[in-house]
């Protein structure tokens, strides 16, 4: 690798260079992307102290409905406060029910509150309060949210005391009247999720890294509430078999910009680029000019759309460092899964003997990137990959194995915790090759030896689920979780057991494998079906039949017992 210190052009230079790439190179979008649709009619119910609650109602006098739930004290007992709020909305009517339970979306929100007459102990407060079955958008000015979530449901407000997001919030809410479609995000494919098999609980890494619980295991499947999901795009990245894909961009349209946009730049600027991903909601022009004409900033909907699969990707297509520009509005769970993905990124980097390219970066602005810039530009410079993407994990170890054999080709193995990466290991004296962890691996890493009583096994596709683990009934199976630097051994389909078939000893049928018949022997040889004719167990299902009706039609009191 050679050094990317020597800079060819001036920063006005690279610029232009930049302008140029980024308006030629285009990412291709789903031109009728899925959609999900709400709709509103406008009844809207404000929680929190009855004098806020109802100067905010005055304000919301377009509104189909308004209905205040008051579970906060009054703020304050001022006489002119007091006489304003007694003549604010006077036909707007107050419950004072505690509140037990919000559930829903825009046009859609379902409001618990304890019943204080009759038998039910809670009520639907929209069915008292508008005689309707839920409240189209919710105002909550308590002190806490009524809601504790990190990434709340459209159509719920909450402001608390905040003077401007009440503003925000009454600005908005007449404008949510009628019909409205979001992406529909993210994609599951069942087929080759590892969350459930045979009644076993494999892999959950979506379900734990959801800021908008709009992740669920139904029936023991993943699903996806679309009306709830926010686009945020951790559980795409946490997913190591792909089985939850991003849809806005699809995983390959990213991919696919992410190759030609630093193609572009490399052949165009002379210079290896500095990826920046960035939440599309910063301000237009601090990913503008402002910039470093060196960076391409990438725009995302939520910066952990991208995965460690692109930022490995973009370092061998030949970009010197990838930043990942982390903002306070970044839900705190999506902020704690990038830094454990970035972590592992560089200890995989590292081990290589390649520098820790791949930061999280809390600031873009140009004298403060200033010093991380000098540094990167004087790492060796990576020889680009040729390697299209394909699969999710086939595409990281594409990268990552590029990235080795540009640095010290090693080909060890890095042993971490908690990674979906390893290897399966086998007590091989122990196996009777029932098969049982070939039927419940999602990913097909595990296989059976076809004609030969075999169990064979693909380190590159093991997902480290530990459903295989479960599965086997004689306990002998473990995880090693690691990175394998080696791809042909991480590629080979390697026996794990093998052993010739057990030939029936009549007819000389294969019938089962020799374990299996050994472990009968030793389990129900005793047993007094089998005691009298032990050699009963060595014969195929054929066999085993006709030399059980002979003895019976030798002994006709057999046949009675």
């Amino acid at each position: 690798m050679s050094s990317n210190s020597n800079k060819m052009h001036s920063q006005p230079q690279l610029k232009l260079v930049r302008q140029s790439v980024m308006a030629q190179t285009r990412i291709i979008q789903n031109l009728i992307p899925p959609t999900v649709s709400y709709t509103t009619q406008g009844n809207v119910l404000i929680i929190g102290p009855e004098d806020l609650a109802r100067l905010a109602a005055a304000k919301l006098s377009s509104m189909a409905s308004r209905v205040i739930l008051a579970t906060d004290p009054v703020t304050s007992q001022d006489d002119a406060h007091l006489e304003a709020v007694m003549n604010a909305a006077p036909q707007v009517e107050s419950f004072y029910n505690p509140l037990h339970a919000i559930k829903g979306f825009l046009g859609q929100f379902q409001v618990l509150v304890e019943n204080d007459a009759g038998d039910e102990k809670t009520v639907q407060l929209s069915q008292v309060a508008i005689r309707k079955p839920h409240f189209d958008i919710l105002l909550d000015l308590s002190l806490e949210p009524s809601l504790s979530l990190e990434m709340l449901p459209p159509g719920y407000f909450y402001v608390g005391r905040d003077e401007t997001k009440l503003a925000d919030a009454l600005a908005q809410i007449p404008e949510l009247i009628g019909e409205f479609d979001k992406p529909r995000y993210v994609k599951v494919n069942s087929d080759i999720c590892a969350h459930y098999r045979h009644g076993m609980n494999g892999c959950n890494r979506c379900l734990n890294f959801c800021p908008a619980d709009a992740i669920a295991s139904v029936d023991n499947v993943i699903e996806i509430d679309p009306y709830l999901c926010h686009g945020a795009g951790s559980c795409s990245n946490a997913c190591p078999t792909g089985a939850l894909s991003y849809d806005l961009p699809a995983p390959q349209s990213l991919h696919n910009y992410l190759q030609n946009l630093v193609s572009n730049y490399l052949e165009q600027a002379g210079e290896a680029p500095v990826i920046l991903f960035h939440d599309e909601n910063v301000a237009a022009e601090l990913v503008g000019d402002a910039l470093p004409g060196d960076i391409l900033p990438i725009a995302l909907e939520e910066i952990t759309v991208a995965a460690i699969d692109h930022w490995m990707s973009v370092l061998a297509w030949g970009a010197r460092q990838v930043l990942i520009y982390n903002t306070t509005a970044t839900a705190p769970t999506l902020t704690q899964m990038l830094q454990g993905e970035v972590a592992l990124a560089n200890r995989i980097l590292d081990e290589m003997g390649q520098p820790q390219r791949i930061a999280i970066v809390d600031t873009i602005q140009a004298e403060a990137l200033e010093e991380t810039l000098n540094i990167s530009s004087g790492w060796p410079v990576t020889v680009p990959a040729a390697f299209a993407a394909t699969d999710k994990r086939a595409t990281l170890y594409q990268a990552v194995d590029h990235l080795n054999g540009q640095a010290a080709a090693i080909d060890s193995c890095l042993s971490m915790s908690n990674i979906p990466y390893g290897s399966v290991n086998v007590v091989a004296d122990k196996c009777t090759l029932c098969l049982s962890c070939v039927a419940s691996c999602p990913t097909q890493a595990l296989k059976d030896g076809g004609d030969e009583p075999a169990l064979r096994f693909v380190e590159q596709d093991c997902v480290q689920c530990g459903l295989c683990e479960q599965a086997c009934p004689e306990k002998v199976i473990s995880l090693t979780p690691q990175i394998n630097f080696d791809p042909s051994a991480r590629q080979q389909l390697r026996n794990l057991k093998q052993e010739p078939p057990f030939e029936c000893i009549v007819c000389g049928t294969p019938f089962a494998t020799q374990s299996m018949v050994q472990r009968m022997l030793d389990m129900v040889g005793s047993h007094s079906a089998f005691n009298t004719n032990i050699e009963r167990l060595k014969m195929c299902g054929d066999c085993r039949v006709k030399d059980l009706f002979e003895d019976i039609l030798q002994d006709p009191e057999m046949q009675l017992r």
